[in-house]
């Protein structure tokens, strides 16, 4: 996994929970295309069709909260997410975004600094988020060691696969 990463933003508030990320009427679908299209609805239906490829998510207090709901970051990678920057995380989204393979940094305060559209750089060794608009440089919490090498991997899976030898 690349240490350092850009990509531009949207960004959404506090507490979107993962009803809001992947909304209940869509969890028949099993194209991951078409759930990646209907990603944030909850919020404003048009987030995914404007997502940049390989954008960031950037959020507010508690993302995630709600359900244990693999489908919220199964959409947000589905959609394009390659990270959500948020001040913080509901735990069960915070895990199940590291064994799906969804980059969820803990930078608090990100939300106040940052508007759509802007572009930011992750440097993970380093613990930063740089807005490239302004320049400021942001701290963020760094992931642990077993976090790194399961998003490394791609997710749990991946990485169980590979340990087996499969």
């Amino acid at each position: 996994m690349k240490t350092e990463m850009t990509g531009k933003i949207i960004v959404v508030g506090d507490n979107i929970d993962t009803d809001q990320i992947y909304p209940g009427r869509f969890l028949a679908i099993t194209d991951p295309e078409e759930i990646g299209s209907h990603c944030l609805a909850g919020v404003d239906e048009s987030i995914a069709a404007g997502f940049p490829r390989n954008g960031f998510v950037v959020a507010g207090r508690n993302f995630g909260c709600g359900s244990s709901r693999e489908h919220a970051p199964i959409a947000l990678l589905n959609m394009g997410a390659r990270a959500v920057l948020a001040d913080s995380f509901a735990r069960i989204f915070f895990r199940n975004a590291v064994n799906l393979g969804l980059l969820p940094i803990i930078c608090k305060g990100i939300r106040e600094k940052v508007s759509d559209g802007q572009t930011l750089t992750l440097n993970l060794e380093k613990g930063t988020v740089t807005i490239e608009d302004t320049g400021e440089v942001l701290s963020c919490e760094q992931l642990g060691e077993q976090a790194l090498k399961i998003l490394e991997a791609g997710g749990i899976k991946p990485l169980m696969r590979k340990r087996m030898g499969k």
